[in-house]
């Protein structure tokens, strides 16, 4: 049975991957999803590699572990990870009803080594909101599906 220090000390490990390949894949972060106390998956950032902007460690993580365990619901999973979930990654750890995980650096640390997790956060509180323009457009054609999918008795949600 895995302890959270060794499932963390693994998620580390994962951080250093790009270490060793001169961060061709992405940033140092890294993540492992463990289950009744046996690693699921692990992973770790490959934005740059892959050309995708979704491609955090946690992400991958959890798109590994999803596909192993043949489900989108990880209840039951822990997440481990080597800095503290970008808002991206705490949003897609939520829609995988992972209900625990532990960091080891903050935001704050992925903030003095460059990364925008801050900036994010802040934008979430109602600051920086020229971060992004939201603009809300043809909402009176695209409630007619909606409203059909809540009439629909087959519908799932997730």
């Amino acid at each position: 049975m895995l302890t959270n220090e060794e499932a963390i000390s693994i998620a580390i490990e994962e951080s250093k991957v790009n270490n060793a390949n001169s961060y061709i894949d992405g940033g140092p972060f890294g993540a492992v999803i463990v289950k009744n106390g046996k690693i699921i998956s692990k992973a770790h950032n490959t934005v740059i590699k892959s050309k995708d902007a979704t491609a955090h460690a946690e992400i991958n993580a959890i798109r590994k572990a999803s596909e192993i365990l043949g489900t989108h619901d990880l209840s039951g999973c822990i997440l481990y990870t080597s800095a503290e979930p970008c808002p991206m990654c705490l949003s897609a750890i939520i829609w995988a009803n992972i209900k625990k995980v532990y960091y080891a650096n903050t935001k704050e640390d992925s903030g003095n080594i460059g990364f925008r997790d801050d900036i994010i956060y802040e934008y979430l509180k109602g600051e920086n909101q020229d971060l992004i323009k939201l603009c809300n457009i043809k909402r009176d054609e695209a409630i007619k599906v909606f409203e059909e999918f809540k009439k629909n008795n087959n519908k799932k949600i997730y």
